[in-house]
Order: structure tokens, then sequence, then C-alpha cells
């Protein structure tokens, strides 16, 4: 049983410069990801990989009134992953429901539950952007009572002042800052 895992948030065409909802320069850890998935994965860690995977609808959206551009539509191009996961990777999908909002890779998914049947005691988090989704779940894990790291040379945040605050606040929380390539 994989005691760690790894959990690649968001890494999805349209968080990606020229998609729908651009994370600046998100395209820059692209090669960064891969290696920490070819890293863990030899490691037999668990490789899970969140996405936004939302409904033509969704609550978030500007036309429903929504704070955000129209991104991750489910089965469209801008929802497609773009780092390399190997088959067996499990896929968290998040904001499935038109009127419920998510972040974190734990809220409103069974990834919690996933992760203790496997025997996961640390994660490690990695993706974009850095003060939303991978804060939202560096956090959750936390609360959820695992031993959590964040992969601080493969996240992406979209403005440096908000990720400074997010990466403060995950070390209050508990979240120790490591890098894919000190591992």
């Amino acid at each position: 049983m994989p005691e760690e895992a790894l959990i690649v948030v968001d890494m999805q065409r349209d968080f990606m410069p020229g998609g729908a909802l651009p994370v600046p320069e998100g395209d820059k850890i692209i090669p960064i990801v891969n290696e920490c998935v070819r890293k863990f994965r030899e490691r037999g860690a668990l490789i899970v990989a969140t996405r936004d995977w939302h409904p033509e609808n969704h609550i978030s959206f500007r036309e429903q009134g929504g704070p955000w551009p129209r991104h991750c539509v489910q089965n469209t191009p801008g929802a497609e992953f773009v780092v390399e996961l190997p088959e067996d990777a499990v896929i968290i999908s998040k904001a499935t429901e038109p009127d419920k909002e998510a972040y974190s890779g734990f809220e409103g998914t069974n990834l919690a539950e996933i992760l203790m049947e496997k025997g996961v005691k640390r994660v490690y988090v990695c993706g974009v952007a850095t003060e939303y989704c991978v804060k939202a779940t560096a956090l959750d894990a936390v609360k959820h009572g695992f031993e959590t790291y964040l992969l601080t040379d493969a996240i992406k945040g979209i403005n440096p002042e908000d990720e400074r605050k997010a990466l403060e606040e995950l070390q209050r929380a508990g979240v120790k800052l490591t890098s894919c390539s000190s591992i």
C-alpha cells in the first residue's frame, strides 16, 4: 500500500496561457509536474489528478453571475489535462454540479476516502493556481489528517502578492514547503 500520494491540481488546458482562465506562465511548470509524476510513480506513490469538470451552466461562470469566464467545461478541449498521467492515476472531478463551487479536490468528492482506503499518510501537492485550488486542496488535506507538503517548484499562482499570502497561510496551517527537485 502506498503511504504517500502526489496530488496534481487542475493542470488543464484552460488554466494555461491561451486558455479561458490562464495562470500566467502556468505552462512553465508542466515539465516539472511531469518530472514529479515520474519520481512519485517510481516511489510507488498513488498519483491523483484533480480537475475542474464544470457543466455548461456552472455557478462560477459570469453568465450565471459568477466571477469567472467559462472554463473547464466537461468533455471540452479546455478541460483536458496538459501533463502526462499514468493510466492508473486517480482522476478527481470537482465542481461538477451547476449550483456548487469547489476549489478543493476534497470538496464534494471522495478523495479523502480514496486516500484513506489506500493507506496514504502523506500527500504532496502541486499544480495551479497556488492561491485558489492548490491552497484549498492543501488546507483540506491537513484538515483530513494527512501530513501535507507543497512542492513549491511545481506550483504557479496568478498574483505574486496573493501567492505569497497563500504560502504563509499554508505554513501556518501546518503544510510543509519542499520541492520536487529535492525529493
